[in-house]
């Protein structure tokens, strides 16, 4: 390949990606008769970046073919495969597993051997371990996740993993084991460590360093890294592939010089050599996207060093790039490819035209300047890919990266090589270990000083930005030091006076979270904060409302409509994590929590905006769970919010003289199921608004098909955050601003009136 070629390369393999997700109609024939075309004309460097774009193009084309068809929803499907990991929660074990074969048990059903990539849930599975092959009978549905603003997104994670179903493995008939793992010698080196004296934080870190098995850290371990802003220490990268090359070219050279001494800066073996390590190391490390990834940066990188031929290092750079993309197309939506490209980036900009530090000063002052130029940078990235900031990273990192790179990885790759000399190898990780307490010590530290930082979705891009063009002040050549100083000085007071917007007197902003079967809802205005419910938990014993807010948030009330688990499931993390002034719930409920009881005609104001409690009445002992639900109204000027939990119609009917009309937004009853949002409620109320909390793919078919008629006739705006995801309203402003909803789906507007949403039932 000609040189030149580089960054043509990249923008082809990217075009591609960008057109296999877009997929628009004619892709295939027109990509066929572009490539004739260009054949038939001779331009073969044209039609050669034409296969590129088809190469990246049909790879991602195939991943979105094979993720799971709706009509394989609650089938039980013969599944053959190979277990790539196991992660066990408690009882409950999770696999990634490698689909071999697939079919539905019914003959009549949809084909599902498509698949590539599924991940299970496996309740109180047999002893599971990677490499091995299973047989087993499991229920999937297509990839999916909760869609809330500012959080992790499960589906894009699932979909830039390959992970084309989720599911879990039925009891009956039980999985068998069909093949045990081959010999890995990644394992065999885990299960090694596993029997050494060394203490269980040493050999979860050493696994990690030098072995590239992060899963075994444990969820502490990744709680100090991310609020540090370390993470990429302990993930096999271009740090520890790029250590691993540099040693053994040094190693090389040094045996090179002894053996020939007169030529030895001719000879090209070390090279070669340095490249079969990263080679190596990389495949040892499980050649995981990260693997991959520095593996192909450190090979390119040691041609350009070796200046044998090299491209320049834009030219390396837009090579790699165009590679790792060509390779693994579904990297383009993976955070790290950019946080490791836009480094590798900054790093050629800060150095390129600079002549090589000198002596240990001169090397000292260049890495400090070096990551000091960089922290601005890449917490602009971390910032956009994870909406969070590390303030301790630029001054951990200063000690950190140095301490890992030339201290930790080095001896405990020396512990791996001297493993077999009695007493030597575990010298190197003895030090090793009091090495790691050092390093966890300083993070420790840090991060008790300088928490992490989670600004609101508002805050994230401006501050991005400005992080970005501080970064290129101080990398850009040329530039004065007065204006770097006094840009430098502007953008730092632009990022200390960017607070979160403000709601303004009466303004209430409602916003219904995506938990999927159950319902939590924030009402929020200038100076309080309530909660209607706190969404489900599930058998893992995780619970939605632990990822939608970082901890030490403060609730003025919280409001549990009743005690089932898909409306209170969340109870116990709210008091585990954050501070709430009052709870209220239905007389009688065990939420494990102290409660009020939230009685009919309870009223109070916050900020202008009127609180009015409609249900249950005192005597409501013998009512069912559901019709004890704690009903609230919200007056927000001209506007009007109900809120309902789980009551039936009979129920409804009993306060809804109560209710003032107009109602701009009801949230529907019991997730839209037949047994409430009765006709007497529709017609009377008319709302402008309903919203099923509802959950994807849920075998609950909400909301059912008789309640999305009935709002439809009053011509109801319907929406559904199975559909949706978290929907915001902000009543009060007396123009009826637009909802937004989170996952963003054009193609389903303009089905009620005008601008509302065609809410479906399944049926």
């Amino acid at each position: 390949m000609q040189l030149g070629m580089a960054m043509p390369l990249a923008v082809a393999a990217l075009v591609g990606v960008a057109l296999g997700r877009w997929a628009p109609p004619g892709l295939v024939e027109f990509w066929f008769l572009s490539l004739l075309l260009l054949v038939s004309r001779g331009e073969w460097r044209a039609a050669a970046l034409a296969v590129v774009i088809g190469l990246a193009a049909s790879q991602v084309l195939l991943a979105r073919g094979a993720v799971l068809p709706d009509g394989l929803l609650r089938a039980d499907l013969a599944l053959e495969g190979r277990v790539e990991s196991v992660e066990k929660e408690g009882r409950l074990s999770r696999l990634l597993v490698r689909v071999e074969s697939c079919q539905p048990l019914d003959p009549t059903r949809l084909s599902c051997d498509a698949l590539r990539r599924v991940r299970l849930s496996y309740f109180e599975a047999p002893e599971i371990e990677a490499g091995e092959w299973w047989a087993m009978t499991v229920r999937l549905r297509p990839p999916a996740g909760f869609a809330n603003p500012g959080t992790f997104d499960y589906g894009a994670w699932l979909w830039r993993e390959g992970i084309q179903a989720t599911g879990y493995v039925r009891r009956e008939p039980a999985a068998v084991r069909l093949e045990t793992a081959p010999v890995s010698l990644r394992q065999q080196g885990v299960d090694y460590l596993d029997a050494t004296a060394l203490s269980q934080q040493t050999q979860r870190w050493l696994a990690a360093l030098t072995l590239g098995a992060g899963e075994r850290l444990i969820l502490d371990d990744w709680d100090l890294l991310n609020a540090s802003g370390t993470t990429h220490l302990v993930v096999i990268s271009g740090l520890h592939v790029g250590l691993v090359a540099t040693f053994t070219l040094l190693v090389a050279r040094v045996l090179a010089r002894l053996a020939m001494p007169s030529r030895w800066r001719m000879a090209v073996w070390p090279w070669w050599l340095a490249g079969v390590a990263a080679i190596g190391y990389a495949w040892l490390a499980g050649l995981q996207p990260p693997a991959m990834r520095a593996m192909i940066m450190t090979l390119i990188g040691l041609w350009v060093a070796s200046g044998r031929h090299a491209p320049g290092p834009w030219q390396a750079w837009w090579l790699a790039l165009g590679l790792v993309v060509l390779i693994d197309p579904l990297s383009a939506w993976r955070p790290g490819l950019w946080l490791s490209f836009l480094a590798v980036g900054l790093l050629i900009l800060i150095w390129q035209g600079r002549s090589r530090p000198r002596g240990l000063a001169g090397w000292s002052w260049g890495l400090v300047r070096t990551q000091l130029l960089l922290a601005p940078l890449m917490a602009a990235a971390v910032l956009l890919a994870f909406a969070r900031l590390a303030p301790a990273a630029p001054l951990v990192n200063l000690v950190a990266v140095p301490l890992v790179s030339t201290v930790l990885v080095p001896l405990g790759l020396l512990g791996w090589l001297f493993a077999p000399v009695p007493y030597l190898g575990l010298a190197c990780w003895w030090l090793f270990e009091h090495a790691t307490r050092l390093l966890v010590g300083l993070l420790e530290l840090a991060v008790q000083y300088l928490p992490l930082w989670w600004p609101s979705p508002e805050q994230v891009g401006p501050l991005a930005l400005m992080l970005g063009l501080m970064a290129l002040l101080w990398a850009l050549p040329g530039l004065v030091g007065p204006l770097r100083l006094g840009a430098t000085l502007l953008l730092g007071l632009a990022m200390l006076g960017l607070a979160p917007p403000t709601l303004d007197a009466g303004i209430l902003r409602v916003r219904v979270l995506d938990v999927g079967q159950g319902q939590l809802i924030e009402l929020r205005s200038a100076n309080y904060r309530l909660l209607y419910d706190t969404g489900p938990s599930f058998a893992s014993g995780f619970a939605p409302l632990s990822a939608l807010w970082p901890a030490g948030q403060y609730f003025d009330e919280v409001m549990v409509s009743h005690g089932d688990l898909d409306h209170a499931g969340g109870v116990a993390v709210l008091a585990e994590r954050h501070v709430v002034g009052r709870v209220l719930a239905p007389s009688g409920e065990s939420l494990g929590v102290p409660a009020e009881p939230c009685l009919r005609g309870q009223a109070w104001r916050r900020d202008g905006i009127g609180y009015r409690v409609l249900w249950p009445p005192e005597e409501a002992e013998h009512l069912s769970d559901n019709d004890r639900s704690c009903v609230l109204e919200v007056t927000a000027g001209d506007d009007r919010l109900l809120i309902t939990g789980d009551v039936g119609r009979e129920i409804e009917r009993l306060f809804l003289l109560d209710v003032e009309r107009p109602v701009t937004l009801l949230v529907a009853g019991h997730h839209g199921s037949h047994g409430s949002s009765g006709p007497q409620l529709v017609q009377r109320l008319s709302p402008r608004h309903v919203i099923y909390s509802a959950a994807r793919h849920s075998a609950f078919g909400h909301p059912h098909d008789e309640v999305v008629r009935r709002f439809r006739r009053v011509g109801s705006c319907q929406w559904n955050t199975a559909l949706d995801g978290a929907v915001t309203f902000w009543l009060g402003h007396g123009d009826h601003a637009s909802p937004q909803g989170t996952r963003a789906t054009p193609w389903r507007r303009g089905g009620v009136e005008g601008g509302c949403h065609a809410v479906e039932s399944r049926h």
